[in-house]
């Protein structure tokens, strides 16, 4: 899995990227954490994206540190599922109203 940052936005430029691999790492799980210049999310920042080969993959906006444990959530789950697609977002929170943009694997 590879989780990409916008480093335009606060949470990618203020360090985001180590608190969010220590939290992956304590849950366990493996990410690779990128950052680009921009994601585009302008209207709706901070912007992170989640991807994997095969799988659908999700730009998420409008977050803050608080959403650290939804992000951990859901980094589990799009680890275990087979393709990247969800019955059911609610056990993601507040993550599940931030979703802007889901792309096809």
């Amino acid at each position: 899995m590879k989780i990409t940052l916008c480093q335009s936005c606060a949470l990618g430029a203020g360090g985001f990227a180590v608190v969010l691999r220590e939290a992956l790492t304590d849950a366990g799980l493996e990410a690779e954490i990128a950052s680009v210049d921009c994601m585009s999310g302008c209207t709706r920042p901070s912007t992170l994206a989640f991807r994997a080969p095969g799988k659908t993959a999700y730009l998420v906006g409008d977050l803050t540190e608080s959403d650290l444990g939804d992000l951990v959530t859901f980094a589990r789950a799009y680890a275990a599922s087979g393709d990247g697609t969800f019955a059911d977002a609610r056990p993601f929170g507040a993550l599940r109203f931030k979703m802007i943009a889901r792309i096809p694997g």
